[in-house]
């Protein structure tokens, strides 16, 4: 495939730029890898009665598979500003197809449990792609082309969450990651042909960096360079928290005897998530115009006033639709927002300041997955409320505390 880029490639760079059809192809990609970790949002009760498992018990599954998640970014994704991305994105998609087959064919609890962390430490793909995008656009583009492959991750999620839900209550949850197992395998052998090979050119001073350990431990010197990276993971740990705080419990509160719903209908508000296809992009280009860091602030005090109607509304499931869209329209920003506080620095070290951005990210939502899932179980969804409340009262603040010590605009790489 060739095409006339759009305008000439950054000096820097010297490489061909993304056509809109790469951006695309790219997209599609990002859902498939994603969608991996939600599909135990809607199902998380039935394998929880299949295990015979309680509410603590079962929020291992997501913290376990969050940290782990944590650890193989630290690990593995460093080796980005080294080797390929392509050959990289293809050996971690394995990883997950083999966790999900793991898990699909579990016999055990604590089976399912190593799958499902396996898959965790696999999930590299999705937070290469994000890097290898942005040396391939121009930076006036970054916030729109990080918006479109973060609209490509909320469909793979919407899709996760939505199937998981309906294949669950009608064919049972192991028929969902028999469906995920496919699909990986054929994404897996997909990769190699949507992503361009690493031109020589591409190839910086991280290749003579000697050794793996000393690539791994690379990553420190280049936060202190940079540390304003520590502060945007932690916002998007936060943030990240929050989601899945009300996503898990939420799966466990609309199928207890109170409420009485099954799964499907937990898939069903997941659809909620549509909106983010229509609503991302644009929001992107807004805070391009206005700069990262005022715009994750502003969108942080929606979620705010989104989260505090979570407990006045928690017990109606169609009052319930007014706090969750608002969080699902605004809470992918903070995500977008934060990408850009780094992704416009210099080329050879993105991958390594996205392993800590998104090493913060995923220990925040594995201590959130257990303690929401704890707190459910002994205080109920008004506990779970409280939670998010916490959480997001923290985000309003490190958000205003990132505005007023970096300023409102994004970075910006070096002449």
């Amino acid at each position: 495939m060739s095409a006339e880029p759009s305008s000439p490639p950054r000096p820097e760079n010297a490489r061909r730029l993304l056509t809109r059809r790469d951006l695309l192809l790219l997209a599609l990609a990002s859902a498939v890898v994603t969608a991996n970790a939600y599909y135990i949002h809607p199902i998380i009760a039935l394998v929880a009665k299949d295990f015979g498992v309680s509410a603590s018990g079962i929020g291992l599954v997501p913290a376990l598979n969050q940290i782990a998640l944590a650890l193989g970014i630290f690990f593995l994704l460093p080796l980005g500003d080294r080797f390929s991305n392509r050959q990289l994105a293809t050996v971690f998609a394995a990883g997950q197809f083999l966790g999900l087959v793991i898990m699909a064919f579990a016999t055990s609890f604590w089976l399912f449990v190593a799958g499902s962390t396996f898959l965790g430490f696999s999930t590299i793909t999705p937070y290469l792609l994000p890097a290898y995008a942005s040396k391939r656009v121009e930076p006036q583009r970054l916030g729109q082309v990080t918006a479109t492959l973060t609209t490509g991750v909320i469909a793979g999620i919407l899709l996760a969450r939505v199937g998981a839900g309906w294949i669950g209550e009608h064919l049972g949850w192991r028929t969902v990651y028999y469906i995920a197992a496919g699909v990986m395998l054929a994404i897996t052998l997909l990769l190699p042909r949507i992503m361009d090979g690493r031109e020589k050119s591409e190839r910086s001073d991280s290749e003579k960096a000697g050794s793996y350990l000393g690539l791994v431990l690379s990553v420190i010197p280049i936060v202190r360079r940079y540390p304003e990276v520590l502060l945007s993971g932690t916002i998007q740990g936060v943030g990240f928290g929050i989601f899945l705080s009300v996503w898990l419990t939420l799966g466990l509160h609309l199928t207890s005897p109170q409420m009485g719903y099954g799964t499907d209908t937990v898939g069903y508000l997941a659809a909620l998530a549509l909106l983010n296809l229509v609503t991302t992009a644009p929001l992107g280009a807004w805070a391009d115009r206005i700069g990262a860091r005022k715009a994750r602030f502003i969108i942080s005090l929606i979620q705010f006033s989104g989260v505090c109607l979570l407990g006045v509304f928690g017990h109606s499931l169609w009052l319930l639709i007014i706090p969750l869209t608002l969080m699902n329209v605004v809470g992918p920003l903070i995500d977008v927002t934060g990408r850009m506080t780094f992704l416009g620095l210099p080329p050879d070290v993105r991958t390594r300041l996205m392993t800590a951005y998104i090493g913060l990210m995923f220990i925040g939502g594995g201590i959130a997955s257990w303690g929401a899932t704890f707190v459910y179980d002994h205080a109920g969804w008004n506990g779970t409320a409280m939670l998010a409340l916490i959480l997001s009262a923290i985000l309003v603040a490190l958000s205003y505390l990132a505005l007023r010590l970096f300023g409102a605009e994004s970075g910006r790489a070096k002449a």
